[in-house]
């Protein structure tokens, strides 16, 4: 049994840390990952199946966080030009995504962008436009089902500045 000394350092760290970086670092992993749900708004050709697969992808990969998905099956060369992403960045899928705490007209993703690296732009926050993998390469994310036989290319998610520049954010070989 612990002494009372020893009880009370640990409210007192307990109380330290929820000063110092918020109550959501102290909850079950479960608990935070379900604060902020997450909205995407994703333009895409109607009846494309990698994009279905990369949509399921993300569910799977963000449970228990709420994904609240709007699906617009119209084409995404529009959106991607209203969102202001230039079109050498373009695949086959557009998403708008925003959440508490992103800047106000949220990031665009561009085509079959691992979860991974979605996470890191949530948690880094860039000032960027998005990330985006141009084309659509066979391994990624939604274009690694079994009719690609396991072939995997090589490719780079690309972080999109403001000024439409991109930087290699994350290398996939």
């Amino acid at each position: 049994m612990s002494s009372p000394s020893l009880t009370r350092r640990h409210l007192l760290g307990r109380s330290a840390a929820l000063a110092g970086v918020g109550l959501a670092a102290l909850l079950p992993i479960g608990t935070q990952a379900t604060a902020a749900p997450l909205a995407l708004e994703i333009w895409k050709a109607e009846g494309c199946g990698c994009c279905k697969d990369w949509m399921d992808y993300l569910e799977r990969e963000f449970a228990p966080r709420r994904l609240q998905m709007t699906v617009h099956d119209q084409g995404n060369h529009s959106a991607r030009r209203a969102l202001g992403l230039p079109e050498r960045f373009g695949s086959c899928h557009t998403v708008r995504l925003t959440a508490a705490g992103l800047p106000a007209s949220g990031y665009v993703i561009e085509g079959h962008v691992p979860a991974a690296e979605i996470r890191r732009l949530l948690k880094e926050r860039p000032r960027a436009l998005g990330l985006a993998v141009p084309a659509m390469p066979l391994g990624s994310p939604g274009m690694d089902g079994p009719e690609y036989g396991g072939r995997r290319d090589p490719y780079d998610v690309l972080l999109i500045g403001l000024d439409g520049r991109a930087s290699v954010y994350g290398a996939y070989r």
